[in-house]
C-alpha cells in the first residue's frame, strides 16, 4: 500500500479528482484483454507532460512502481499493475494537435483514438494506415508502444514505420523529444525506434508525429474460398510473386470458418477448407486491372468461390466474414489464449499442419486465422478453465506453438508483445546476450526499475 503521504503528493501534482484509490475505481485498471487481473494502489491521470514528469520524479524519490496505461485494450498483460503501485492513465492526453497537408504530417497526443484519428486526416484526403484489430478503442500512445500492427501492414508497414518523433518522459522524469519532422534525420542514436515496441517499460510517451499518406482513390475487395490450406498459402505467394501487393490478405481456417457458420451462417461452401479476404487499394483503373488479374492467377490453386464486391456496401458484408471471427470463438471455450505466432509467408501451411498435430497431441480446440500476406498467424487456443488440467494442457500447447514459430525462423509475436504472458517463453527466442542487452538500456533509463518493472524480461 502507497503512504498516505504520497496519495496527497500525487493529488497536488493532478489535482484531487483525478487521484483514484477506492477499490471499484482500482479494479476497472486492473485488467486488460487477458483474463490477469491485478490491483493497483492508486490511479493517476495526469493532464500534462509536466505532471507526468512530476509523477516520475516522486516514483522515484519515493521508490513505488508506475504502470503506464492507454485504453487497456493489450492482449499481453503489458499494461497490468502486477505487485501494486501507481497505475498512470494518459487518456485525458487525447488531443489531436495539428494535420500538417503540406508535409503530410500530424501530431498527436497518446490518448487519441485510432479510428478517431484515421477518420479525421481521411477527411482531408489523407491516410494513416495501421489498423489494429482494436482500432475502435486503442490509443494511439498504446499502438506505438506495443508497435501494433493490422491486416494493411502486408502493404503499409506497422506503426514503427509510421512515427517520425515522439516526446517522452523518462523513467526518471526528464521530458526529451526524439526524432522530428523531416523524413531524414541521422544524428545520434535513433531513440524514436527504441521507444515503438517498448511496452512503456523505457518511456512515457506524451506526443507522437505521424507520417501521412494521401488517401487512396479507390479500393477492391475479394473473399476468395479454397479447398486447402496449401492452396490459400500459395494463392498469397503467387500474388506477390507477381510484383501485386495487396492492401490486406486475411487468412482463416477451417476451424475459423466453421465457428462463423455455425453461428451466422454465412453459406461457406461444404468443400471450403481456407479462406483470403484480399483487397487491394489505389488508382481506381489500376486495382480493376489487379482485381482481374488476381482472380486468373488464384484460379488453378484450388479455387473454390470469389466473391467480389461492387462497392463499399458489398465490400463490407465480404469483411463481415472476418470480424464475426472474435464473437464466435466463445462458441467454442469461454477462455481463449490469443498468440500471434509469424512465420516466412511460404512456411504458413507447415505451421498450421503442426499447430494441427498440437492441437490432436493436447485434445483442446485450436482455431487460427490472421494476416496472411506477412504470415502473422493469430492461434487462438480455447479451453474451459473450470474444466481440471485444461489450462496446464493450453500452456503446454502455447510453448510448443512458439516452439514450432521459431523452427520456421519466425517469432512468437508479431504484434502483442511480451508483457507478462509471454514473459516465461522469452528465452525460447532470444539469447542470454540479447537478453543482457536489452537489460542494460532499461537500467540506463531506468536505474531503479520505476517504470513498467516485471515486463518482459522475467525478474
Amino acid at each position: 500500500m502507497l503512504d498516505k503521504r504520497i496519495i496527497e503528493e500525487l493529488k497536488n501534482i493532478v489535482g484531487d479528482d483525478q487521484v483514484a484509490t477506492d477499490r471499484q475505481d482500482l479494479i476497472c485498471y486492473g485488467y486488460d484483454a487477458t483474463q490477469m487481473e491485478f490491483l493497483p494502489d492508486a490511479v493517476v491521470h495526469p493532464g500534462s507532460p509536466e505532471e507526468v514528469s512530476a509523477v516520475l520524479k516522486l516514483a522515484n524519490a519515493e521508490n513505488f512502481p508506475v504502470f503506464p496505461r492507454g485504453a487497456g485494450s493489450g492482449f499481453t498483460g503489458g499494461s497490468l499493475p502486477k505487485g501494486g503501485g501507481v497505475v498512470l492513465v494518459v487518456t485525458r492526453l487525447d488531443k489531436i494537435l495539428r494535420i500538417d497537408t503540406e508535409n503530410l504530417i500530424a501530431e498527436v497526443e497518446p490518448g487519441v483514438v485510432t479510428e478517431q484519428f484515421q477518420i479525421a486526416v481521411e477527411k482531408l484526403g489523407l491516410f494513416y494506415p495501421p489498423d489494429p484489430a482494436s482500432l475502435k478503442f486503442s490509443t494511439l500512445g498504446g499502438n506505438v508502444a506495443e508497435n501494433a500492427g493490422g491486416p494493411r501492414c502486408v502493404k503499409y508497414g506497422v506503426t514503427r514505420d509510421f512515427v517520425m518523433g515522439l516526446e517522452v518522459v523518462l523513467p526518471t522524469g526528464e521530458i526529451i523529444r526524439t526524432g522530428g519532422e523531416t523524413y531524414k534525420g541521422v544524428v545520434g542514436y535513433d531513440m524514436t525506434r527504441l521507444m515503438c515496441g517498448s511496452e512503456g517499460t523505457l518511456g512515457v510517451i506524451t506526443k507522437i508525429i505521424f507520417k501521412l499518406l494521401p488517401l487512396p482513390e479507390a479500393k477492391k475487395t475479394m473473399l476468395t474460398i479454397f479447398d486447402s490450406i496449401d492452396g490459400a498459402a500459395k494463392a498469397v505467394s503467387t500474388i506477390i510473386g507477381n510484383k501485386i501487393i495487396p492492401t490486406t490478405l486475411e487468412f482463416m481456417d477451417y476451424g475459423t470458418l466453421q465457428c462463423v457458420e455455425k453461428r451466422f451462417t454465412l453459406g461457406i461452401p461444404a468443400n471450403g477448407r481456407a479462406v483470403l479476404l484480399i483487397e487491394v487499394d489505389g488508382d481506381r483503373e489500376l486495382i480493376e486491372r489487379q482485381a482481374a488479374q488476381i482472380q486468373e492467377l488464384i484460379a488453378p490453386l484450388g479455387l473454390v468461390e470469389c466473391k467480389v464486391a461492387k462497392d463499399a456496401a458489398e465490400s463490407e458484408a465480404l469483411w463481415k466474414v472476418r470480424r464475426l471471427v472474435s464473437p464466435s470463438l466463445r462458441d467454442v471455450n469461454p477462455d481463449k489464449f490469443n498468440e500471434d505466432i509469424v512465420v516466412p509467408r511460404s512456411k504458413v501451411p507447415e505451421v498450421i499442419r503442426t499447430i494441427e498435430k498440437i492441437k490432436q497431441k493436447y485434445d483442446i480446440p485450436i482455431v487460427n486465422f490472421g494476416h496472411a500476406g506477412d504470415g502473422n498467424i493469430h492461434v487462438n487456443i480455447m479451453i474451459d478453465k473450470s474444466v481440471a488440467g485444461m489450462e496446464e494442457k493450453a500452456h503446454a500447447a502455447i510453448a510448443e506453438v512458439f516452439q514450432a514459430a521459431l523452427d520456421l525462423n519466425g517469432t512468437m509475436s508479431g504484434e502483442h508483445g511480451v508483457g507478462l504472458a509471454k514473459q516465461p517463453f522469452i528465452h525460447l527466442e532470444l539469447k542470454p546476450a540479447q537478453v543482457a542487452a536489452m537489460k542494460a538500456i532499461k537500467h540506463a533509463l531506468d536505474p531503479n526499475n520505476i517504470l513498467n518493472p516485471g515486463k518482459m524480461f522475467p525478474l
